[in-house]
């Protein structure tokens, strides 16, 4: 059956997402499990948004919008760009595959950095593209100068997620601006700001939109996973020139953003205040988590998103396995290194309690 397959399939490996709940309480005959592997949000989401939600039931026997125009509409307004410019997605996941196979022809290079978000690699081979994987600057940042120079007659995009997936860094403002300006007008970059909400630096670059304004070769994606609690109903959006929106509507599936996930998405826009809760909530786990790892002497990457990335000196896939045995689901990640997504204060302590236990310190 092998050669039915495309070529392009053969070294690809399945995207592994984070253990579920239900599943490691099956494994280990566990009655209380934390997940804190996929940077979801631990609040929940908006009462806003179950309401709008259940006001929407009696809908879904219709084909939702498949233009979403009343999220176009809403997010036209918060951005400033028009809803030509604007285009929902299925989680950012599919807008991922969608940039690909827009843009991507086989042999064409697709630049981005090590320890960065998994799909991006994926996505490239999918296309039958080539990954130029940029190693990491000290402190887990990337190497900008790096990237502009493996670029050449092939380059054909480039991700850039800012703040970080898995490592939890960023780019500042002028570093972000200073790459912008080097990159050839003929090469896309793809600018994930799935985190953005959660970045705190006074010089991180809160405000993107303006590069757009700048250069219209980039594209910016947000989603509604994180800070909004939205995971499940996969939707996000995308933000570009109108030539680029133009094209990827072409490949994009009729009804991709479903009418649940349209509602939801309007609601949470609305709701301020869990936001402000949500951000709150994370700025104090991060700090706790900072100082039970500075207690520990372990290393650990300063982090503008919902996320640590730490050294926990010893095998991560072992501390998964065993961590998980006492209930607590974290994300491996090379070498010694985890991820642990910032909880509620009841997690992040029977986090530290667990890993204290599993290091002996």
């Amino acid at each position: 059956m092998k050669k039915v397959f495309r070529k392009e399939l053969m070294d690809l490996i399945p995207y592994k997402p984070g253990k579920p709940i239900a599943d490691v309480q099956r494994e280990y005959g566990l009655d209380k499990v934390y997940k804190l592997a996929s940077n979801e949000n631990p609040l929940g989401c908006s009462p806003k948004v179950k309401n709008a939600i259940i006001n929407a039931l009696d809908n879904i026997n219709l084909y939702p919008d498949g233009n979403a125009t009343l999220l176009k509409e809403k997010l036209s307004s918060i951005t400033g760009f028009p809803t030509s410019q604007i285009l929902p997605s299925s989680g950012l996941d599919e807008m991922i595959d969608q940039i690909a196979k827009t843009f991507i022809n086989d042999g064409e290079e697709a630049i981005m950095s090590d320890h960065s978000f998994v799909r991006y690699i994926g996505t490239t081979k999918m296309m039958g593209g080539v990954p130029v994987i940029v190693p990491m600057k000290d402190g887990f940042v990337f190497d900008l100068d790096e990237m502009l120079k493996r670029i050449n007659e092939n380059t054909k995009l480039i991700w850039i997620c800012n703040p970080n997936n898995p490592t939890g860094t960023m780019l500042s403002e002028d570093q972000v601006a200073s790459f912008f300006s080097k990159v050839p007008e003929d090469i896309i970059i793809v600018y994930d700001e799935a985190y953005r909400e959660f970045a705190t630096h006074k010089d991180f670059p809160h405000d993107s939109l303006k590069f757009l304004r700048k250069y219209p070769n980039i594209i910016i994606m947000r989603t509604f996973s994180k800070v909004y609690g939205l995971a499940a109903l996969r939707v996000g959006y995308t933000i570009a020139s109108e030539e680029i929106i133009e094209n990827l509507n072409k490949i994009r599936p009729a009804f991709n953003v479903n009418s649940l996930a349209q509602v939801a998405a309007l609601a949470a826009i609305e709701d301020k205040d869990f936001v402000e809760k949500t951000i709150h909530n994370n700025n104090i786990g991060k700090e706790y988590l900072y100082k039970e790892f500075d207690k520990m002497n372990l290393n650990y990457a300063l982090s503008q998103t919902n996320h640590i990335w730490v050294d926990v000196e010893k095998d991560a896939q072992e501390v998964f396995v065993n961590l998980q045995k006492k209930g607590v689901i974290i994300r491996p990640q090379v070498g010694n290194f985890i991820r642990v997504s910032i909880g509620l204060a009841e997690e992040n302590e029977y986090f530290i309690k667990c890993l204290r236990e599993e290091l002996g310190k």
